[in-house]
């Protein structure tokens, strides 16, 4: 029986992998930070245990030795610049942890859950062989993800088996605050208009199910970008509305107006100290459009990227509604 140890297990993208695991027979450890909530982990079969994410002590301590597989998938993504240093502690540091740990521990393979965004806002495709701009990144998530991938290649030097993934957007069951964020808006009718960017779109479980065949089939080394179908922002709003038989915008909102909405909203922040619905990083993230090629995962990794926008949503939809989440 093959043993893994996975970060980010309670989340949206890393709780499909350690399903996935799990039915695959696979000996799952799932890490949650000390005094977090793992009863739902302990329920579906995993063992949990815990640490600080940036301790590689604390770490290799509770990584079982020799476990076959480590599925590093948590990670910060917050895009407001207050928590710029939070976010590089989380990403940047646990990732070094984590490599430290891993390689004390002798761990078999390394799968690093990275982002399109390592490669920062680009002005042409995207494939694996793109030079990154994110390295100086005025964005801290974009540039805490490329240092988190060169922690990585850091440990790769000394030894380590490491693959790096990098998914687009992620759709479906499980969601709680990405994409379906813009489901319960426009199930409420309250979405305030449709940003003019557009990026592509992958299943989540077909993300998960990259994650098992990068630790059998991927290159030590090497990134692989799981792209999906491409589609504008509009046409994503467009389907949900077809979906759930709702209105939604017919053209997307002018580019100077959500731009100055990102400059205003962090304003009530100071107030409430919580992160704003929209700031600048996000505007420049939402007014870009992503290009990426996929085609390297689908032949080296068997990455199934034919999954059409409607049937992620539906999926996304269904979930939501049997949760409660959408009535």
């Amino acid at each position: 029986m093959p043993s893994a140890f996975i970060t980010g297990a309670r989340g949206f993208l890393g709780n499909h992998i350690a399903r996935q695991l799990l039915s695959a027979g696979w000996q799952v450890t799932a890490l949650v930070r000390p005094g977090g909530d793992g009863e739902s982990l302990r329920e579906s079969g995993m063992q949990v245990v815990e640490a600080p994410m940036d301790n590689a002590t604390e770490l290799a301590l509770v990584m079982p030795p020799a476990v076959d597989a480590v599925f590093h998938v948590a990670g910060n993504t917050s895009l407001w610049r207050k928590k710029n240093r939070r976010q590089y502690q989380d990403n940047v540091m646990g990732t070094r942890a984590m490599v430290t740990a891993a390689l004390r521990n002798q761990a078999g393979r390394f799968i690093l859950t990275s982002s399109i965004s390592a490669w920062g806002i680009q002005p042409r495709p995207i494939d694996e062989t793109t030079p990154s701009l994110a390295a100086h990144d005025w964005i801290g998530y974009n540039r805490s993800k490329y240092l988190a991938e060169e922690e990585v290649r850091s440990g790769i030097k000394s030894g380590l088996d490491a693959v790096i993934l990098n998914p687009c957007g992620i759709i479906g069951a499980g969601d709680t605050h990405n994409w379906s964020q813009m489901i319960t808006l426009i199930d409420q009718g309250k979405l305030p208009g449709v940003p003019p960017g557009g990026g592509n779109f992958c299943a989540v479980e077909e993300v998960a199910r990259a994650h098992l065949s990068a630790w059998e089939k991927g290159a030590t080394g090497e990134n692989y970008i799981l792209a999906g179908v491409e589609a504008s922002f509009l046409e994503l709003a467009a389907t949900i509305g077809h979906l759930l038989n709702k209105p939604t915008p017919k053209r997307p909102m002018p580019e100077w107006a959500i731009r100055l909405a990102g400059q205003l909203y962090p304003i009530g922040s100071l107030f409430t100290g919580k992160e704003p619905s929209l700031t600048p990083e996000k505007v420049a993230l939402v007014t870009s459009r992503v290009h990426a090629d996929g085609g390297k995962a689908v032949q080296q990794l068997d990455f199934n990227d034919t999954v059409p926008l409607e049937a992620m949503l539906r999926r996304c939809i269904t979930w939501m509604r049997e949760t409660g989440r959408l009535l």
